[in-house]
């Protein structure tokens, strides 16, 4: 008996509505298929009507519990961006944005756990943006309001918002950076539109009009660095080696000594070599004498520079941030910049418990280094992970893609014997198309 075709290039060629009524129909035969559909539709509508529900109670509750609250709402806007729903789940997003703000406006604490997680919901309203953007000159205003009339907190990432902006959004910022500035006067709104310049230079590719912006700056190292960056991108080397000489002439003339204190000196150590342990230091001695909030401000954005130039700091910006106590801010900082597969592991592990849906990418991967590996020892870590990822679905609520997934990696690696054994042992239900291993290997 010849095998059964494969029924998918047909399927293709049908529309939607056909499909949707095949599919209903044979849902309607099998109860297992409607749950599982259930459990999707669930996905795509209830959990947003819940978060919204968790909102409008939140703001009643004292911190503690306003912060679990609007934890749990984050982790359900994670989940569903992860599982690519095709819900339009902006208007979720910017809602939390905006009501951790005002309860931030309100305690005038922009530090601890609240904070963290307004950094984390403008990071994931960026990503529902660019899944299903919105009125991009309305998103423009929204980015306007916050930055030149909001309290300080957050600070917009232009960079993030770039693709559901478009060339509309980001033509409307420019206007009103350019008639702030032209306004002229010191204080807040012209250093909001200073910042926001530059992130518009960055943003549309400008090259001269960056270039313009750094060497405006006050001679620093880093300034200089930036400068002869954004030229070599741009492959106009000869202006990059230019550039690099005047600095370094400048680093060379000598400068009449100035008094250090202790911060000086550490901040000089930190420049000189930006890692952990120059941090720490930097941080003892920055608290010391009452400028640590300054001093961490500028070494977190030296660090999240050069771990977005992929010079090997991923690593090192993220345990910079768990020693500070920001594990969320490490676990975004890992995944943002590409850290090593080791420190996403760990990070995972710690964060599994209480982030289930955001850690399943992590040990999939690592499951398939363990496979590639082809001894036993690893088989048998292997199963352990798909033990571990199948709790995991359980409470990302979506056990369905456990089963889809475990379905296609047995499928690949079906020869690999040993691996099914391993798999077998760990009791995790194999599909039924997997007959039983004749040989280790």
């Amino acid at each position: 008996m010849s095998p059964p075709s494969d029924l998918r290039p047909y399927l293709r060629t049908l529309d939607a509505e056909t499909l949707a009524d095949l599919l209903h129909a044979q849902a309607e035969r099998d109860p297992e298929l409607r749950h599982s559909l259930e459990l999707r539709a669930a996905t795509q509508s209830g959990d947003v009507s819940e978060a919204h529900r968790l909102l409008d109670t939140a703001v009643t509750d004292g911190n503690g519990e306003y912060t679990a609250k609007v934890g749990a709402v984050l982790d359900t806007l994670q989940r569903m961006l992860d599982l690519g729903s095709r819900a339009d789940l902006a208007p979720l997003a910017r809602r939390t944005v905006d009501d951790i703000s005002e309860v931030l406006e309100q305690s005038g604490d922009h530090t601890g756990d609240l904070g963290d997680r307004l950094d984390r919901a403008v990071a994931l309203y960026a990503r529902a943006c660019a899944a299903r953007p919105p009125d991009p000159e309305k998103l423009a205003d929204w980015i306007l309001e916050v930055e030149f009339d909001g309290p300080g907190r957050p600070s917009i990432d232009l960079a993030d918002f770039a693709t559901a902006l478009g060339e509309p959004g980001l033509r409307r910022i420019k206007s009103t950076v350019d008639d702030v500035l032209t306004a002229g006067g010191p204080g807040h709104r012209r250093d909001v539109a200073e910042r926001l310049r530059e992130q518009l230079a960055e943003v549309l590719g400008d090259v001269d009009e960056l270039v313009a912006i750094l060497s405006a700056k006050p001679p620093r190292r880093d300034v200089s660095l930036k400068i002869v960056r954004v030229l070599r991108a741009a492959g106009r080397h000869s202006e990059a080696i230019a550039h690099a000489a005047r600095a370094l002439t400048h680093d060379k003339t000598p400068k009449p000594p100035e008094p250090e204190d202790e911060t000086s000196r550490r901040r000089k150590d930190f420049d000189a070599h930006p890692d952990r342990e120059t941090f720490a230091a930097l941080r003892e001695a920055a608290t010391t004498d009452g400028k640590w909030t300054t001093q961490r401000r500028a070494a977190l954005a030296r660090l999240r520079e050069l771990a977005a130039e992929g010079t090997g700091h991923a690593d090192e910006l993220a345990r910079v941030l768990l020693d500070d106590g920001r594990p969320d801010e490490a676990w975004r900082a890992c995944v943002r910049f590409g850290a090593s597969p080791e420190l996403k592991l760990e990070l995972a592990e710690q964060r599994a418990a209480e982030h289930p849906a955001e850690t399943i990418p992590v040990f999939r991967e690592h499951v398939e280094e363990l496979i590639e590996r082809k001894d036993p020892q690893a088989y048998q870590e292997a199963a352990r992970r798909l033990k571990l990822l199948r709790t995991l679905h359980k409470r990302a609520e979506n056990p369905d893609e456990f089963t889809a997934y475990l379905a296609a990696l047995v499928e690949t690696h079906r020869r690999k014997t040993r691996l099914i054994t391993e798999i077998r042992t760990a009791r995790i239900a194999l599909p039924k198309a997997v007959s039983s291993p004749r040989a280790p290997r």
